[in-house]
């Protein structure tokens, strides 16, 4: 049997004839496989001590089951003791009645075929062999075993696909994009078009014709946006409605539809292909938009966007075009799949997620999953050291500290230093061996343990974490090195993830101890290194988390503060080896960096306060590029005449121009509807619209009375379930952009979007809002 490699697409375990069955879907460069593992049994396990009584309800209930007493401890240091079962089926029953039965039992969430590649280590990338069966399409291999292999990921075939349907939900048109195809099947008769359209008669052909080009095409991974929660949703149900079973699974099996926790969301399985979300891949890949709208992330990342007019006609437009400009429709069908396509290889999302696949076994779909990746990684190494892993936190843990941030001193200042900890957490998790088998260790035998907060103890050689990341962070080196930015993206996200997995009471190594022991340590970091730089002669105006901001002031040149900042970055580094080397006799993997110079740097006060933002300051760069954090030019929630507004103040400040005439001209112009069409607000609503009782925010109301209008007009409710809302403030108050009735309240404009800005910088230069704009009114 020939040694094959080969990349996890999809893997599940069921029972068949009374045997556990392990089936997986990997592709292979000779195509589509599908490896089929039997002789493995589920098993979960319980304290030595309830082995009789377990024993006694597992025999009353004719659950079969065999025992095996392991040198293995719980994280109470309690013996465990593994239990095997016959069945899938028995596995669940078994799981069932410990708990009701409140009998402690550990490591029962862990599916059979879960375990079966955790504990292989087989990660994304695999290597098997087995006996073949070619089948149409796949071939099939039974009696197999397998491994983790260091090999890359095949080309994964991709196609694009995407739905268009009337109001009700019945199918117009299904556009298609990848594997060589651009076409767009469409309900209705042949006409001329530029767009390459495949006729169909209706919606049951529509889907017959989707099926045979998903069979015919064969992609591995089918890509949309959105495309889970409303495509494939919609693809099950009318497939239903029209009796057809869909079967767009490899070897033509059927696609099945899940509802997920009893709410509007669900997921598909499609055996052998994987559906991927680009909303949901680039939230995973930590990708943030105002919107994730197809339009507004297409626009941002492509420069061009959807084929139709504002979003509130689209469908409208789509419902015309059907009924009469089929070829229009179908060109919009198309560029939706297009633009999906190119934001997936602008962004390399997919190399993103095999590459985090392969590092924690996670599935290429699956949003999140920074527990399970732990999980994955972590839970066969400490079987390998003799422990079990513990249950979930009964209530869901404490919280712990949060990251430090320090009092900001406002101001507005000449030359500002950042100097940050390159990945501080990770790197106090290295330097201080932070590790949930190594506290159980280092409480268990204190003597020689580091200490930790909260009374925690380490263990100085017995834990994994120290040397998970250690690794981890070799091959991000190697990976920025190679300027491979999708792997050095991915192992940043999982090296910065442990943190708040430890943190999380959804994880079940949590422990308040761990994820104290980093933050409080990372506390005490930025207060020394503070002190630090300010023995040093210098002012340190802010801190947050992993950054000092440091000033130097008037009188030095751009060389010249960037040679400061090495020699900060260099002193600093050779105080923390020393001072590690010395109090702890561990060796120091903090690392400072010095990052950034500002020209000229702005701290604002808190609103109506005297004290110090956090998280809040603008600053100029050398190449005279503005870096705005946490003011309103960057906040989704502030109109664009705020913002532009903000970047013609600060550019004229910072050069020490007088921004008076600009800021009257501003006003004027916005009193004159010159700026109309940038007083737009456009805010998410978080909850239904029934749900807002108490409290009314502006653009409820501006939904309510534009829902009002839709239902008289006969048209379909917008806003009644979440979704964002276009609005501006009127003479009436809030309206939506399609029922604006009434001129907009340039004073609200002038008083809540521009005076807020001016004011939190003004004051520095001596100037006042009120007072330039009351000069401006003396004029006429």
């Amino acid at each position: 049997m020939e040694l094959q490699h080969g990349f996890l697409l999809n893997r599940n375990s069921y029972d068949l004839q009374h045997n556990p069955i392990i089936e997986l879907w990997v592709a292979t460069e000779q195509g589509p496989a599908k490896l089929l593992i039997s002789n493995e049994k589920p098993l979960l396990f319980i304290h030595q001590q309830d082995e009789s009584q377990v024993i006694q309800i597992f025999n009353e209930l004719t659950i079969s089951f065999s025992t095996k007493l392991l040198t293995h401890q719980t994280f109470e240091h309690k013996t465990a003791e593994a239990i095997y079962f016959e069945t899938i089926h028995d596995f669940y029953r078994a799981r069932e009645q410990l708990s009701a039965r409140q009998i402690n039992h550990y490591e029962s969430d862990i599916r059979l075929h879960e375990r079966y590649l955790m504990e292989r280590f087989a990660y994304g990338s695999i290597e098997f062999y087995g006996q073949p069966f070619v089948h149409n399409g796949y071939t099939e291999f039974k009696h197999v075993k397998l491994r983790h292999s260091q090999a890359h990921a095949p080309t994964l075939k991709t196609l694009s696909f995407d739905l268009e349907c009337s109001r009700h939900g019945h199918l117009y048109s299904i556009g298609l994009s990848g594997c060589g195809v651009q076409k767009v099947l469409m309900i209705g008769t042949a006409q001329p078009a530029d767009t390459d359209i495949e006729w169909v008669a209706h919606e049951k052909m529509l889907l017959q014709q989707f099926m045979m080009w998903i069979n015919k095409l064969d992609p591995d991974l089918l890509i949309g946006w959105n495309v889970i929660q409303f495509d494939c949703q919609l693809l099950i149900k009318r497939a239903a409605a029209c009796q057809l079973p869909l079967r767009i699974g490899r070897g033509k099996t059927l696609a099945r539809w899940k509802d997920s926790n009893g709410n509007r969301q669900g997921f598909i399985t499609i055996p052998g292909r994987v559906v991927i979300d680009g909303i949901d891949a680039l939230k995973t890949a930590t990708y943030q938009f105002d919107s994730f709208s197809l339009e507004q992330v297409a626009q941002q990342l492509l420069g061009r966007g959807k084929l139709t007019e504002a979003p509130e006609q689209r469908l409208a437009e789509i419902e015309h075009n059907f009924h009469h400009n089929k070829p229009q429709l179908a060109a919009y069908n198309l560029e939706d799949c297009q633009l999906v396509e190119d934001i997936f290889a602008k962004t390399q999302i997919i190399d993103f997620l095999c590459l985090r696949s392969q590092l924690t076994g996670l599935d290429l779909d699956r949003n999140g999953g920074s527990v399970a990746a732990f999980t994955n990684v972590y839970l066969p190494k400490i079987h390998r050291a003799g422990y079990i892993a513990p249950n979930l936190p009964v209530g869901g843990g404490l919280a712990s500290p949060g990251g430090y941030v320090m009092d900001s001193k406002p101001g507005l200042y000449h030359n500002v230093l950042v100097l940050d900890f390159k990945s501080l957490y990770p790197s106090i998790i290295r330097t201080f061996k932070i590790d949930p088998m190594g506290l159980i260790e280092g409480i268990a035998h204190p003597d020689h343990a580091i200490d930790g907060f909260l009374g925690a103890k380490f263990s100085r050689d017995k834990n994994f974490l120290p040397e998970i990341i250690r690794q981890l962070w070799q091959q991000r080196d190697i990976a920025k090195q190679a300027k491979d930015s999708a792997r050095s993206h991915a192992i940043k996200i999982l090296m910065n993830s442990f943190y708040g997995v430890l943190g999380s009471g959804g994880c079940r190594f949590y422990d308040q101890r761990l994820a104290s022991s980093i933050t409080m340590r990372g506390h005490e970091i930025m207060q020394q290194t503070a002190k630090w730089i300010q023995d040093s002669g210098y002012e340190v105006i802010y801190g947050d988390t992993d950054s000092t901001f440091v000033l130097l002031g008037p009188g030095y040149t751009t060389e010249q503060a960037s040679a400061l900042g090495k020699d900060l970055e260099q002193q600093i580094n050779q105080n923390w080896q020393r001072t590690i080397q010395e109090s702890f006799n561990l060796e120091c993997a903090l690392e400072l960096e010095f990052e950034t110079h500002y020209q000229r740097f702005h701290m604002p006060t808190i609103r109506g306060s005297e004290a110090g933002s956090k998280k809040r300051y603008a600053g100029l760069l050398s190449n005279h590029k503005i870096v705005f954090k946490g003011l309103e030019t960057v906040r989704s929630d502030w109109t664009e005449l705020a913002k532009q507004f903000q970047s013609e103040l600060y550019q004229l400040v910072f050069d020490d121009q007088d921004p008076s005439s600009m800021i009257q001209d501003i006003v004027e112009q916005t009193r004159q509807g010159k700026r109309d069409h940038q007083l737009i607000y456009r805010k998410r609503l978080r909850r239904k619209l029934a749900e807002y009782q108490k409290n009314i925010p502006p653009h409820v109301r501006a939904a309510r009375e534009a829902d009002e209008q839709n239902k008289k007009n006969d048209k379909a409710l917008r806003y009644q379930n979440k979704g964002w809302v276009s609005y501006l403030i009127t003479r009436n108050g809030p309206q939506t952009l399609e029922y604006q009735n009434a001129l907009p309240d340039y004073q609200h404009y002038i008083d809540k979007q521009l005076k807020p800005v001016a004011d939190s910088l003004l004051p520095f230069i001596n100037l006042d809002f009120d007072h330039i704009i009351s000069a401006q009114i003396g004029l006429f």
